[in-house]
């Protein structure tokens, strides 16, 4: 983890902990981790505290072709899925320095960050627009100036020319424009709605979610063109959001903020804390996999990484100061507490044992 990146891991954590606004804050983590970057590749570490910062926070109550294209055209993005390195084979640089094309983005986009698998597109249409993504860049020392913010150039001279089709629509060759009418197309696709509609629900209620609450927010997201506020608001107001079972599991990361939060504690020290993600197997930034974390009980609960979280709890919990265990409790479960048998408080000692 780089400097800027642990700072920005303990800005994140500071936030997590202090903030009233709480599903805000889940909201716009489940955006960073569906459109997810990974500090685990070198020439993107450097980006990703920015990333968050930058191109997914400022829109996940906006529209979500806003967000997407955000994401899509960030440094972070770019490098993290080599697009900065691809470069149209007849465009003029690239005739004349044997310069290829690659399609990592553009199947990630249409995979992962649209339609998805089962989206109706084939490799043609990756291969499509991989070629209308050519151009996209990050600026040199000399063109930063020209920068969108800093992080996005396009490269006419490297854009491959020509009309594209992708998903059975046909887009006129207008260089940088060509590849975002593509994505912003994709965005609006009913297949983004249904796919992303169900990861939402997946990631809230239940690693199987009800249908229909898939159905309501899929119909909000169709009727509202993707309005991400509309969107949240249905999943709040949606009675299946608020069953009483018990049905996810927080992943490590959600596990550590809600007992700092629990205890009413800062932020330890960054690197004890991310020892303590990396000992559970959540590092910070780093997921796996353009994928991003799982979020299901079958990757979390499993008996080793239930012994590490108990072990860690042992441990923040004998450090914490805390003088009515009882009333911590109450305060993190709320009408579980209150349903279960009265305890006797042990009065000024350690937080509470898992």
């Amino acid at each position: 983890m780089t400097e800027d990146t642990g700072r920005g891991f303990l800005d994140r954590v500071r936030l997590g902990l202090e903030t009233d606004q709480g599903f805000a804050e889940r909201w716009a983590l489940f955006w960073a981790n569906a459109l997810t970057v990974s500090a685990a590749k070198f020439t993107a570490g450097a980006f990703v505290d920015t990333y968050e910062r930058e191109a997914i926070r400022p829109h996940v109550f906006g529209r979500f072709e806003d967000l997407v294209l955000a994401a899509e055209q960030h440094p972070a993005m770019l490098l993290y899925l080599d697009q900065a390195r691809s470069a149209g084979p007849d465009s003029r640089a690239g005739a004349r320095r044997r310069l290829g094309l690659n399609e990592n983005l553009a199947r990630e986009m249409l995979e992962l960050h649209t339609v998805g698998a089962d989206g109706g597109y084939d490799q043609a249409d990756v291969t499509e627009l991989a070629r209308a993504l050519t151009g996209w860049s990050i600026p040199r020392q000399q063109d930063r100036q020209g920068a969108d913010g800093g992080g996005f150039v396009f490269r006419p001279e490297i854009h491959e020319p020509g009309v594209r089709t992708v998903m059975g629509r046909t887009y006129a060759q207008t260089g940088r424009r060509q590849g975002e009418a593509i994505l912003r197309d994709l965005a609006r696709h009913p297949a983004t709605a249904k796919r992303l509609s169900r990861r939402i629900a997946a990631h809230f209620v239940a690693d199987d979610p009800p249908p229909a609450l898939v159905a309501r927010l899929e119909t909000t997201w169709t009727g509202s063109q993707g309005d991400l506020a509309q969107v949240a608001r249905a999943l709040i107001e949606a009675p299946e959001t608020w069953t009483p079972q018990a049905a996810k599991i927080k992943t490590p990361y959600e596990f550590v903020v809600s007992a700092g939060r629990a205890l009413d504690e800062g932020p330890q020290r960054p690197q004890r804390l991310r020892q303590a993600l990396v000992d559970m197997g959540q590092p910070p930034f780093a997921p796996p996999s353009p994928e991003g974390w799982p979020d299901t009980a079958a990757d979390w609960a499993g008996p080793d990484a239930l012994v590490k979280r108990l072990n860690w709890a042992r441990t923040t919990a004998d450090a914490a100061v805390v003088t009515d265990v009882n009333a911590v409790a109450r305060s993190a479960l709320g009408a579980e507490w209150a349903s279960a048998p009265a305890r006797p408080s042990p009065g000024p000692r350690a937080g509470p044992r898992p």
